[in-house]
């Protein structure tokens, strides 16, 4: 495993250590084993590897929808406990949205959804009904209310499970491929939606495939492929041809960019890896 040290990273909020995980009781071959992650609070952390690498499997491990073989998952330094006390805290501080929102939406409308995690932990109405409108205006669909979820598109579907989340008012957010099926519009709305949420303290884990996205919006990678491959700042992880290689990834498109453009002489030496068009247009000027 190779590690990029980060002297700047924050303490971990949550954290996997040595998690051993198989989906049959005695699998020789497990999903995984041995695998340790730490997630710096307040950060975005980005899980990439190749389809069969562990990455869904290691972020419900995370949020407490599965229980490890072996190993421990870490809440603010402690052990969570496999009782049903803590794993309920672990899943209420740490909630998890999957890739295709029909998984989680299940209620007739939008309201309805958004407002049955914290009605199901016994909040009063009134509590009940601000947290909704919060998490509907957060995620700009306030509008969809009263609409009822089989006539959303995808992609609003998609929010109305992330607003779900967002009204239990977890610590973390782990979400699953959260771009996968979304076009282009929709991932430029969902990331500014995500990066008012990242700037208002909530910590962020996303599985990706897109070694760009992750390249240009994550503060840390962990690449993984049945084992950790690499962790560390994802500037370093995602600059590393021989690690994105051995993760099954194609390397990031910035970088490849950015030393275009230096050999060229068309930026200084010392310019940095440009992570969308438009800053290559402005380090060019």
């Amino acid at each position: 495993m190779t590690h990029h040290t980060d002297p700047a990273a924050a303490p971990a909020v949550l954290a996997g250590r040595d998690l051993v995980f198989g989906y049959r009781a005695g699998d020789p071959v497990p999903v995984f084993s041995g695998v340790t992650v730490e997630v710096p609070a307040g950060s975005v952390l980005a899980v990439l590897g190749p389809n069969g690498g562990g990455k869904t499997t290691l972020l419900r491990l995370l949020a407490g929808s599965l229980t490890p073989d072996a190993g421990r998952v870490v809440l603010d330094g402690t052990e969570v406990r496999p009782t049903r006390r803590g794993v309920g805290e672990l899943r209420r501080r740490v909630q998890l949205v999957f890739q295709d929102p029909d998984d989680q939406l299940f209620s007739a409308s939008v309201a309805q959804d958004v407002s049955f995690g914290p009605l199901n932990q016994g909040r009063p109405e009134p509590e009940v009904r601000e947290r909704v409108a919060w998490a509907l205006a957060a995620l700009e669909i306030a509008d969809l209310a009263d609409r009822p979820t089989h006539l959303l598109s995808y992609g609003q579907r998609k929010r109305v499970v992330l607003a779900g989340a967002l009204a239990m008012r977890p610590d973390v957010l782990v979400l699953d491929e959260p771009t996968a099926g979304l076009d282009p519009e929709g991932v430029e709305a969902l990331l500014a939606t995500l990066g008012g949420l990242r700037a208002a303290g909530t910590t962020l884990v996303i599985s990706t495939h897109d070694v760009d996205l992750a390249h240009r919006w994550a503060d840390h990678a962990v690449l993984l492929d049945r084992r950790v491959l690499a962790a560390g700042p994802a500037r370093a992880v995602l600059t590393d041809p021989a690690l994105l290689s051995a993760a099954r990834l194609r390397p990031a498109w910035g970088p490849a960019v950015g030393a275009a453009l230096r050999a060229a002489g068309a930026v200084p030496a010392t310019a940095p890896d440009p992570a969308t068009p438009g800053e290559v247009i402005r380090l060019t000027r």
